[in-house]
């Protein structure tokens, strides 16, 4: 009698363990994206070939996991040794909905060139839609001939940011600066 008193305790056991596993998944499913939603909203958004973007997407969610937001937009920067970038987009946060968004970054580096892109950003650990305006230290390379797609990630706290762009324009170099992203559109990149 003992046994089986013992053995439905623990199968009771499993039961509301196996329980508890399933509601937290529900919870982070809930929370955040999925890798083939990110894949498709940014191959749509980005108009690259699948495969190319899906390979980027693929890398970043192996080095980051599911993002809770994004962000889709546009942007031109220009460089020779000390460069510019400005850029705008729609943020798509899990829990909070849409906003928009602006961003302007200086850089400094062996650097030369200009090009326009189309970006979707991966937005991890974004509690509060509000900690996304301020500075985002950024290590870039580039190298844009007719067209590209390229990821580095920027860091602030917990927050990390993976743009993913798709370029057009002649670009090439490496350069260090920062983004700072905000609430409108301002022309100092400061």
């Amino acid at each position: 009698m003992m046994v089986i008193v013992r053995r439905m305790i623990l199968l009771i056991t499993l039961v509301c363990s196996g329980t508890s596993v399933w509601a937290q998944e529900s919870d982070e499913d809930d929370a955040t994206y999925d890798k083939q939603s990110i894949i498709q909203i940014t191959s749509d958004f980005l108009g690259e070939g699948s495969d190319a973007v899906a390979r980027v997407v693929e890398k970043v969610f192996a080095d980051l996991g599911r993002p809770n937001g994004y962000i889709t937009g546009s942007e031109i920067s220009a460089a020779a040794i000390v460069g510019l970038r400005y850029g705008d987009g729609d943020l798509n946060h899990k829990i909070e909905g849409k906003r928009r968004v602006f961003w302007t970054g200086p850089s400094l580096g062996i650097d030369l060139g200009g090009n326009a892109s189309r970006v979707v950003v991966l937005v991890y650990h974004l509690y509060d839609t509000e900690e996304i305006y301020g500075r985002f230290p950024a290590v870039e390379g580039s190298f844009y001939y007719v067209g590209g797609v390229g990821v580095n990630y920027q860091q602030k706290d917990d927050i990390i940011l993976a743009p993913i762009r798709v370029g057009v324009g002649l670009r090439l170099g490496a350069n260090l600066g920062y983004m700072h992203y905000t609430k409108s559109r301002t022309w100092m990149p400061f």
